[in-house]
């Protein structure tokens, strides 16, 4: 597959980062993860099952660190994309990948990590008010220095949300009792894991993307909480009971909780009471809409997503 644009992850081994690294590599671009010496001789026993994954599909490990400057702009040189999947702790380093590609001087798009609801439209109180700010302040400084980019407005993991019915403390979808944000009728977007990966790979060498947000927004994932729980009483044959928290009740419990459930909190106040997942049009002027770009894409609906917890 030559002439495929050569795609770097920096953070590959994370929660989102090693889907995008098999979606690249299942594209047939040449796939690069940044990784650390000590990562790659002491993977412990999660990552080394992945590692040996990401080696067998002929991704290519190059050694570097976010906080040794010389090591990212030598990877850098050797790629087309950048795409950045770092977790919260170290969203505020992203300025060291900026810092690389400005040396490099060759990277045609960069993707930095985002993955959520869009920072530049969301109505989030605190503690998640600070970290989408963060966010969109990286962005400010992106379009600032000139690089090419693409945001990627994910909206909800559903291996977090789906799987939980968005119960924040469950592993598993609950299935007697569940807890409701608000009335439960306010829209929110769900998406597998896998579909944000392909559409984000899809993105890298498509104009259309350029200097945009793309939203993954599909019309059978932009369902409300209690259509989340419908689909899941169907095929489990059973009703739960439903207990709605007021928005007064979800503020109280936020300014009680810790890390990192009050970000979690805060997060479910901005989507489920303040519709920010869906409370405005993708205007054309800053984004597009990933099933409309990529219609040949069979994404997960949110009733399939639910069969494997049955």
């Amino acid at each position: 597959m030559t002439g495929r644009s050569k795609i770097l992850i920096i953070g590959g081994t994370g929660y989102i980062g090693k889907f995008i690294v098999e979606a690249s590599a299942k594209a047939g671009h040449p796939t690069f993860v940044l990784i650390r010496g000590s990562t790659l001789s002491n993977p412990g026993p999660d990552k080394s099952k992945l590692i040996e994954s990401f080696e067998k599909s002929g991704v290519v490990f190059i050694h570097g660190d976010l906080y040794n400057h010389e090591s990212l702009v030598r990877a850098m040189k050797q790629v087309d994309v950048v795409i950045s999947t770092l977790g919260y702790a170290q969203l505020g380093d992203q300025d060291k990948i900026v810092a690389a590609i400005e040396e490099a001087g060759n990277v045609k798009r960069f993707f930095p990590s985002e993955f959520g609801s869009d920072v530049d439209r969301a109505h989030a109180i605190e503690p998640a008010k600070s970290m989408f700010g963060h966010k969109a302040q990286f962005r400010r400084f992106v379009e600032a220095e000139g690089i090419p980019y693409t945001f990627v407005s994910s909206n909800f993991f559903s291996g977090v949300f789906v799987r939980t019915l968005a119960q924040l403390n469950a592993t598993a979808p609950p299935r007697d009792k569940v807890v409701i944000f608000g009335d439960g009728n306010t829209k929110a977007v769900f998406n597998k894991e896998e579909d944000i990966a392909t559409y984000t790979i899809k993105a890298v060498e498509d104009p259309r993307t350029l200097n945009k947000i793309l939203y993954i927004r599909p019309p059978a994932n932009t369902i409300s909480h209690n259509e989340l729980v419908s689909l899941w009483e169907k095929k489990i044959g059973k009703t739960l009971e439903r207990s709605y928290i007021p928005e007064e009740e979800v503020l109280k419990n936020i300014q009680e909780a810790s890390a990192p459930l009050n970000i979690r909190l805060s997060i479910c106040h901005s989507v489920f009471l303040m519709g920010d997942q869906t409370n405005f049009e993708i205007e054309p002027s800053f984004g597009v809409e990933a099933s409309q770009l990529y219609p040949d894409v069979k994404y997960a609906s949110v009733d399939e997503m639910l069969d494997q917890y049955v």
